[in-house]
């Protein structure tokens, strides 16, 4: 038997609504504090080394590359130059922060992509024209 009278039971509801409102969005905000620490944790040639590993599953995935059955079916050489295009700035441009020992390793990936491209593509680049070619120089 409840020792609320009824206005105030209905009352004590809608509180505590509102009080389990405010603790999700707390907990949201704790989450986010907690990944941004996560990051600031993380040493910043692991943050460009780990998007130069995405940049380069992506393009692989878009060269028809991709380890699942009819993986050639989803070559888009327009999507793979976009692709290749921001990998080789950011290796490039990255390159003196990361360290050499960091870097061949992703330039040597980034290669590969550049010759497959070439590979595949109907039409052939002029070379110094092909996919990250304005940041790497002619791959042939």
């Amino acid at each position: 038997m409840s020792t609320i009278p009824g206005d105030q039971a209905a009352h004590a509801h809608s509180f505590d609504s509102s009080r389990v409102d405010r603790w999700d969005e707390q907990e949201k905000a704790a989450s986010a504090i907690d990944a941004t620490r996560d990051l600031a944790d993380v040493p910043a040639v692991e943050v460009i080394a780990s998007t130069c590993v995405h940049l380069m599953s992506a393009a692989a995935v878009k060269l028809g590359l991709g380890e699942e059955d009819g993986a050639e079916d989803l070559i888009d050489l327009d999507e793979a130059r976009k692709v290749i295009n921001a990998l080789a700035g950011l290796v490039t441009g990255a390159a003196p922060e990361i360290s050499d020992s960091h870097a061949r390793p992703i330039r040597d990936g980034l290669r590969s992509l550049q010759l497959r491209f070439r590979e595949i593509s109907s039409i052939p680049d002029v070379p110094g024209q092909g996919p990250g070619e304005k940041f790497t120089g002619p791959v042939i």
